[in-house]
């Protein structure tokens, strides 16, 4: 009789001695035998939870060439701990004619894979649960509940003759670039964007390797990710998720557990980020989730290659103005779709920098600015206090139909028969009830405008126009400025592109230069009219206003 000999350990905190032990008194038991050993097998620091173990498959395959007539272990779970595993090992092996033998149970019966297997099943699941009970408490000590989050360093000392585990403390070097990260990534730069700096930098990601988007962006419910690991605001969240093994591949799969099942520990000491930055952070990613949501194609939520992409556009059939060659634009209806007479182009370059020199020549000039925050906010200031005043008197007319309503009340009390006053009470019933919703319907005038706001918007302004000089905040700046413009639009004037620029800015400085000129301020609303340029202007100015004409649509 030729016999296979097999062993196998599944902890890495078990000795490679494990198998040489198994296999020297496997061996004892068959020469005790007589068998002839055709050949051993083994798997070190493998679950017996899976087949996928490179010792067991080769132990299969040999199987099936009918090698050996027996198979020998130590006992049956060192095949397998898995019921099903155990049973389908036991049904191929008796097919092919090879028995089944263990130094425990002996030849292994229909009646082993049944109880075993049971037995077998129930150890794991005592061991599992076993397992997360100790984990749960080094979690609710204060400890971390097990693998070591990038920013952190393990803490190693003796207590006495015992080793603490679960100590962290905070990686000064790499808790810079946690921070890093942060920061950037609320000023506007992808997740893609950092990545691709931090590997041009040479720094190392998790682990020592290489930067990838999802390392940072990860998965914002499952808490994956640098952008949501909670630890990094001195927060442990344990039992977010539990793992399950696929029954057909054998691989584990994680599953999100319900939040009530969470187990959360405030661990200040090894906090890295600020609240502020965490909840900015929190802020940009569900914009950008809200994005993606509200877009019919993912590629109309991506961000803009170029500063005004997007924003360009002929003046003659309202086309976008696209970039046709490397660096130049044309109008799409004339070049692509043959609908539009303007076939003349610019550089993509010099559409930038004479709209940024504009912007940074016009914001700037106090006098103008100065001028119409001053007036707009007289005008703003008396609309909202009489809004308020309007609130006021509604309020003061309820109170007096309740007061009305009361002295019918106390008249019915004093005798007056109800018929007599039925009437009236319905009347003024239904005019309480309508004083109510117009009060419920109204909404609260917004706080009043600080006359200060002229100087607080150019602070904004200059700031903007210096973030466009920094790498580091040019993502932030531009995206302020794509917000500040609607559309910049190009204009054939003889042999050149003029350009045309609108949005609620060029409302603004259109709005100063007419009170300091003594033109009557327009009304707030349907405003739509040009100035005719000055032979120094870069650009003309539409107005397009209304409801966004408000300064915190400006907001930098």
């Amino acid at each position: 009789m030729t016999v296979a000999l097999y062993a196998r350990y599944s902890s890495d905190n078990q000795r490679d001695a494990s198998i040489a032990d198994q296999v020297r008194i496997c061996r004892a038991y068959a020469e005790r035998e007589g068998w002839t050993i055709a050949d051993e097998f083994h798997d070190h620091a493998i679950s017996g939870a899976t087949l996928l173990r490179p010792g067991f498959q080769a132990l299969m395959r040999r199987a099936l060439n009918r090698e050996f007539n027996i198979v020998l272990a130590e006992s049956l779970d060192r095949f397998s701990r898995d019921q099903e595993d155990t049973a389908g090992l036991f049904k191929r092996l008796t097919f092919l004619g090879v028995r089944i033998v263990t130094l425990a149970e002996g030849e292994i019966t229909h009646l082993h894979v049944g109880l075993k297997g049971t037995m077998n099943a129930l150890f794991l699941k005592d061991l599992a649960d076993k397992t997360r009970r100790g984990l749960r408490g080094r979690v609710e000590a204060g400890k971390s509940g097990g693998g070591l989050c990038y920013g952190y360093r393990v803490i190693r000392s003796l207590s006495g003759t015992t080793l603490t585990t679960g100590e962290r403390e905070i990686e000064p070097a790499e808790a810079a670039i946690v921070e890093r990260v942060f920061r950037e990534f609320v000023g506007g730069a992808s997740s893609k964007q950092i990545a691709k700096r931090l590997n041009q930098e040479g720094i190392s990601g998790p682990a020592g390797a290489r930067w990838n988007p999802s390392t940072i962006h990860g998965h914002a419910s499952r808490g994956t990710g640098i952008l949501n690991n909670e630890l990094y605001v001195g927060r442990i969240v344990w039992n977010r998720l539990r793992y399950i093994k696929n029954p057909d591949t054998g691989l584990r799969v994680s599953r999100l557990n319900p939040r009530s099942e969470w187990i959360t520990k405030e661990v200040p000491e090894l906090r890295i980020v600020s609240d502020e930055l965490w909840v900015a952070a929190k802020q940009r990613q569900e914009a950008t989730r809200r994005v993606l949501a509200s877009s019919t194609s993912i590629v109309k939520a991506r961000r803009p290659q170029y500063l005004f992409s997007g924003l360009t556009r002929c003046g003659v059939c309202g086309s976008g103005f696209v970039l046709k060659s490397r660096n130049r634009l044309s109008c799409f209806g004339a070049s692509d779709k043959g609908i539009c007479t303007n076939h003349l182009t610019v550089r993509r370059d010099e559409v930038e920098s004479r709209v940024l020199h504009a912007l940074q020549e016009k914001l700037l000039r106090r006098d103008l600015f100065g001028e119409f925050c001053k007036e707009f906010t007289q005008e703003m200031n008396r609309l909202r206090m009489a809004a308020r005043a309007g609130i006021t008197a509604t309020e003061h007319e309820l109170t007096r139909v309740e007061a009305e309503i009361k002295k019918l009340i106390q008249s019915i009390k004093d005798g007056v028969p109800g018929s007599v006053l039925k009437d009236e009470a319905i009347r003024l019933e239904a005019q309480k009830s309508e004083l109510r919703t117009r009060l419920d319907r109204a909404a609260e005038p917004p706080p009043l405008l600080h006359p200060n706001m002229g100087d607080l918007y150019r602070e904004k302004v200059t700031q903007l126009a210096h973030g466009l000089q920094h790498e580091e905040s040019r993502t932030q700046a531009a995206e302020a400025l794509r917000g500040l413009i609607d559309a910049i639009v190009l204009n054939p004037e003889g042999e050149t592109l003029g350009i045309e620029l609108q949005g609620n800015l060029a409302a603004m400085l259109k709005a100063a230069e007419a009170q300091k000129t003594g033109a009557p301020l327009p009304p707030l609303g349907n405003w739509n009219e040009t100035r005719s340029p000055d032979d120094d202007d870069l650009v003309q100015i539409m107005l397009v206003a209304g409801a966004g004409f408000e300064p915190a649509t400006f907001g930098l």
